[in-house]
């Protein structure tokens, strides 16, 4: 009877191992496809180098407000960038001149706009100007009343560069004569 009681209980303890062991795995499989899954929705938001014209546009035309002139993409107005990696942000110019026939000549320049630059990140407003891949300023853009369009900016951060935030100004003119600006700040991350 000791002996049927002894085996009894084996077989218990070895079927609670068992069970406990299959939980484990489960709950560890679930947590890492949990964690997969936020990783794509955030890292699919943010990467504006990959995403189509048509999916930038819809993404700034929510960011547009009534009486918005420039609308910035990310809406957070912070991008973080990586060293050595193609990274951009984007912005829209919607052209709400009133009483304009026609189209409007805009044109705009991103440029460093930070005071402590040389303090914070040790390096120059002309090297981390430089930083601008592509996209750093254009002229003669023709937009329509009530129309948009999108720009990019480009960056290659040097590995070099020191793990710092940098503030690019964005001036935009229409005609010649200032019409919006905005801030865009640059968070430099290792690669």
């Amino acid at each position: 009877m000791k002996k049927e009681m002894r085996k009894q209980k084996k077989r218990a303890a070895i079927e609670m191992s068992i069970s406990t062991i299959v939980i484990v795995v489960l709950a560890m499989a679930m947590l890492i496809l949990g964690l997969v899954l936020i990783r794509t929705i955030f890292k699919g938001t943010t990467n504006i180098a990959d995403m189509t014209n048509t999916e930038l546009e819809n993404q700034i035309s929510k960011l547009f407000g009534e009486d918005a002139k420039i609308a910035i993409y990310p809406s957070s107005g912070q991008k973080d960038m990586k060293k050595e990696t193609a990274e951009a942000f984007a912005f829209g110019i919607k052209n709400l001149i009133s009483g304009a026939s026609g189209n409007t000549k805009f044109s705009y320049d991103v440029v460093v706009s930070d005071a402590n630059l040389r303090t914070k990140c040790g390096v120059s407003d002309a090297t981390a100007q430089s930083w601008i891949d592509s996209g750093a300023s254009q002229n003669n853009i023709e937009i329509a009343p009530g129309e948009m369009v999108i720009p990019r900016v480009f960056f290659k951060i040097p590995s070099s560069a020191a793990l710092c935030t940098i503030n690019y100004k964005i001036t935009v003119k229409a005609d010649g004569n200032t019409y919006a600006t905005d801030f865009m700040l640059i968070n430099i991350k290792a690669k």
